[in-house]
């Protein structure tokens, strides 16, 4: 199986220099933050997608291409955080499916590969969502380095596709699990800051409330401000 396909290389290979690296920034950006921003993510890839498809199919049902877009958006924007977890469900089952059938060709049951795959995936719901945004991000940077070396006239993308597919499938294999460790200690790293800040601020409440708890007077005291005051 090949992660790389060919065929779309051969349609993106004409990006310009600055489209290349706004797609590697933008996979760059998925693949370290994807896991944490999913929710932002799904709403506005959802967003865009539904967007497009109103101002391609507006034309069929008598509709303003921009009203349709617009309407569109909004729902789907509005939706998407409700499918997620079905888009979650989907996406593990199809992953678990295609695994299954590229390392055991002989195994026929797909249905059943696919619901355990995305029950599996509901149930860890946060680290299938880390892997998905991880293995997104590595595909988008992948596809568009090579993008950008054909339009250097570095290499040929579509001839290292063809020729070079069991180590563009490596490669991605472990961008995906070098991803997935930096997310983590990321999120390591954030926790660790957040717990330093939160025991900060109670030191700091702390000696507020210690400054502001009022002296009591010694009881030899008493005497001598009773004298006084006579």
């Amino acid at each position: 199986m090949q992660l790389v396909a060919p065929d779309i290389l051969a349609e993106a290979k004409g990006l310009s220099l600055g489209a290349c690296g706004i797609s590697i920034g933008v996979g760059l950006l998925l693949w370290l933050l994807g896991g944490r921003a999913h929710r932002f993510l799904t709403v506005l890839l959802t967003t865009l997608l539904a967007g497009l498809w109103g101002l391609h199919a507006a034309a069929d049902y008598g509709v303003q291409p921009l009203v349709a877009a617009l309407l569109l958006a909004i729902a789907a924007g509005v939706l998407s955080l409700a499918l997620v977890r079905l888009v979650a469900f989907f996406a593990a089952g199809f992953a678990t499916w295609v695994i299954v059938h590229a390392l055991v060709p002989a195994w026929d049951d797909s249905l059943a590969f696919f619901v355990a795959g995305g029950l599996v995936g509901l149930l860890l719901f946060r680290l299938w969502m880390v892997v998905l945004t991880s293995l997104a991000g590595t595909l988008v940077m992948l596809y568009s380095a090579l993008c950008l070396a054909d339009t250097l006239g570095i290499l040929s993308a579509v001839d290292v596709a063809n020729d070079q597919a069991p180590v563009l499938n490596w490669a991605i294999a472990a961008g995906t699990v070098v991803g997935l460790v930096v997310q983590y200690l990321l999120d390591r790293y954030r926790a660790y800051r957040a717990g330093v800040a939160e025991q900060k601020e109670k030191e700091r409440k702390e000696r507020e409330a210690q400054y502001r708890r009022p002296r009591r007077r010694p009881w030899w005291g008493w005497g001598s401000n009773y004298r006084r005051a006579g």
